[in-house]
């Protein structure tokens, strides 16, 4: 093998080595090989787990007569034989081809892909029409090449496996910070109820009207609370089940968001809301669960941007109407925004902030069934802003 061929065979593992799509590798991989070994057509096959057929990953018309007859010629009967017996296969043309149709005149040079036959998990079929025959040195240059190939696509099965694995771990400790969060948002009004329950129950001890009033009111306040804990975790089993009932009946979001506002006022007596909603048109909805996104985006502003003023716009474009949230608080990760609506993640706070982590997924869920959208926004210096889109008429 002379030096200009190692040098070619060196260029192709350069390019092999190299990271990024796997799909525009095996181009370049290709388009360098056919520099020094011929060919029009190449078709790369895997064998489907679930089927245990053949399927076609890649193919290109790279040569000559680059038209859709050509592009037909991908040699699938030809590659099941190579992929069955784990061999270097030849084909020449039909004994009864016209010999001056080149299309008519294929020479198909198949490879197992992956090893010897007991290890076989695909074949790569060249083609070349017209000729010439492939000899010794081509075949060793085009098992070589397979060789690469082969790498390319479990270097690629590597990754995806990685990466799923990756994501797994993560939902597993997002589960995990779930279980240690939850419990702990579960014990706090639990103890609450317990240890003001068992003061007023003590035998030894009067209390008067107004301390005992006020254990009362902490009770319930910590009774509404864990309810509502409760009701979240439920929810989000429902929602990720698709099993939560939605209403769908014409619906004013302007109402809506009044409503809202003026019960999140009535809570929070200090809160600085901004409120501008033009005229827009009614959405079909379901209004207890889109006053339940609203109130969500407020608590997970008063949690988080506390003392923050927020503005909230509505507007319509004519067909959709557009909802913005904003606060005026810290900003948050870019890496973290497109993660917030995940179930169980919760931002990571320089405070100590209360929540199971379900409030935003909630949201997005509830937009979702409504043919919506949810996204944020944050800019350092200007807060957290968050969009809402629905369509006015969903079934379009």
């Amino acid at each position: 093998m002379d030096s200009e061929m190692l040098e070619y065979l060196h260029g192709l593992i350069q390019i092999a080595a190299q990271a990024g799509n796997s799909r525009g590798t095996i181009e370049k991989f290709l388009t360098t090989l056919r520099k020094q070994f011929v060919f029009d057509n190449v078709a790369v096959y895997l064998q489907d787990e679930r089927t245990a057929s053949l399927e076609i990953v890649y193919a290109r018309a790279i040569g000559r007569a680059r038209n859709a007859e050509a592009d037909a010629a991908w040699g699938e009967t030809f590659a099941s034989q190579v992929f069955a017996k784990g061999l270097i296969l030849t084909q020449d043309p039909q004994p009864d081809a016209p010999a001056d149709d080149r299309l008519r005149q294929a020479y198909m040079l198949g490879l197992p892909l992956g090893g010897d036959g007991s290890t076989t998990r695909g074949a790569v079929v060249f083609v070349r029409f017209g000729g010439p025959i492939y000899e010794n040195e081509h075949i060793r240059v085009a098992k070589m090449a397979t060789d690469l190939i082969s790498v390319l696509f479990e270097r690629a099965e590597w990754r995806a496996t990685n990466s799923e694995l990756n994501e797994l771990k993560r939902q597993m400790q997002l589960q995990e910070d779930f279980v240690s969060t939850i419990s702990h948002e579960l014990r706090t009004p639990l103890g609450f109820i317990k240890g003001y329950s068992t003061s007023l129950l003590r035998k030894d001890t009067e209390w008067d009207d107004d301390t005992r009033d006020e254990f009362l009111n902490i009770i319930d306040e910590e009774a509404d609370r864990l309810s509502l804990l409760i009701e979240n975790v439920l929810e989000s089993a429902r929602l990720q089940s698709k099993t939560l009932p939605l209403r769908f009946q014409p619906l004013r979001l302007d109402a809506v968001l009044r409503d809202v506002v003026m019960r999140i006022r009535s809570r929070y007596k200090d809160l600085e809301v901004q409120l501008d909603t033009s005229s827009t048109p009614s959405i079909q909805g379901d209004g207890v669960r889109i006053a339940q996104v609203f109130e969500n985006l407020f608590t997970n502003a008063i949690k988080y941007a506390s003392g923050s003023p927020i503005t909230i716009k509505l507007y319509s474009n004519g067909e959709t109407v557009m909802v913005i949230f904003k606060d005026q608080g810290p900003c948050i990760a870019q890496d973290a925004l497109p993660l917030i609506f995940e179930r169980f993640y919760r931002v990571r706070s320089e405070k100590t902030v209360t929540g199971s982590g379900l409030g935003l997924y909630i949201c997005k869920q509830i937009i979702q069934a409504h043919r919506g959208k949810i996204w944020a926004e944050s800019t350092p210096g200007e807060g957290t802003a968050f969009f809402i889109e629905l369509p006015i008429n969903p079934s379009n």
